[in-house]
Parts: C-alpha cells; sequence; structure tokens
C-alpha cells in the first residue's frame, strides 16, 4: 500500500525523474536514508518501472499528432498476434492499445507533417491484412500529457 509520502515521492519523480535524491527528500519532508529507501522500495515493488527522457515532438521533428481507431475483420488469434506486433515495430506509433468493444484499436501516431502521415497511413497500416476500417482522429491541441 503506498502512504502519502510515498504519493508526494511519484508525484515530484513523474514532475522531474532527475532529482537529486537530497533535494527529492527536502521536497517530501524526509532525511535522505530513509527517503532512498522509500525509493527503492517503490522501484523493487515495479510502482516505478523507470526513468525516461520527455522528448519534445515539434523539437523532434514529430509535431503531427494523429489518434487512430482501427478495426479489424478478422478474429483468429494469428492474424491479431501478427498485427499487433507489426504496428507495434513502427516507430510512428507512440502508442497502442486494444481496448473492449469497438474501435478495436486506438494507435497514436507521431510523424513531422500531414504528408508523413499519409505515407503511415497507406504504405503501412491500411495494408494490414487484419484492417477493415481505419478512422484518423488529428489532434488540434494538447491539453495533458502525463505519459
Amino acid at each position: 500500500m503506498l502512504d502519502g509520502i510515498d504519493r508526494e515521492i511519484l508525484f515530484h519523480l513523474r514532475q522531474d525523474g532527475r532529482l537529486t535524491n537530497v533535494e527529492l527528500a527536502k521536497r517530501v519532508g524526509l532525511t535522505p536514508p530513509p527517503c532512498l529507501r522509500r525509493v527503492k522500495r517503490l522501484e523493487e515493488a515495479g510502482v516505478i518501472a523507470g526513468y525516461r527522457a520527455r522528448i519534445d515532438p515539434a523539437a523532434a521533428g514529430r509535431a503531427f499528432e494523429v489518434v487512430v481507431a482501427v478495426e479489424i475483420g478478422v478474429n483468429d488469434l494469428q492474424t491479431v498476434e501478427e498485427f499487433e506486433s507489426t504496428v507495434a515495430s513502427y516507430e510512428e506509433v507512440v502508442e497502442f492499445r486494444r481496448l473492449f468493444g469497438r474501435p478495436d484499436y486506438f494507435i497514436r501516431v507521431a510523424v513531422a507533417d500531414h504528408a508523413a502521415y499519409e505515407g503511415f497511413l497507406t504504405a503501412r497500416l491500411m495494408g494490414l491484412p487484419a484492417v477493415a476500417r481505419v478512422d484518423s482522429h488529428l489532434t488540434m491541441k494538447i491539453i495533458k500529457n502525463d505519459g
């Protein structure tokens, strides 16, 4: 079970994963040794799954973001697994979720521009054997992105 201090540690690490243990301890009201023990415990328990850099999509040349709803037209396990493996391997795909109900999948795609998305859609996604329907939803504005 997570207590209030654990939640506060997670909040601060989510904001800045590069905080030193000393700075983190100061922010959550602990001395460094117990703070470090809590962080290690959270890591070992899998609550903290890792640390990574947050990349600015515009600076990386991938500011054009599209959420794609995909319905598949097959139900055999092998074709579904091949579809999932193939789509997950695409560099343009930054998030990929299988859903209950319709649509079957949401895919978040980040590319340079409209032309790059059109190329991704026609050359990679629409040609996959499992795909029955694709609906593209262009992002107008990102309000919150914690992931």
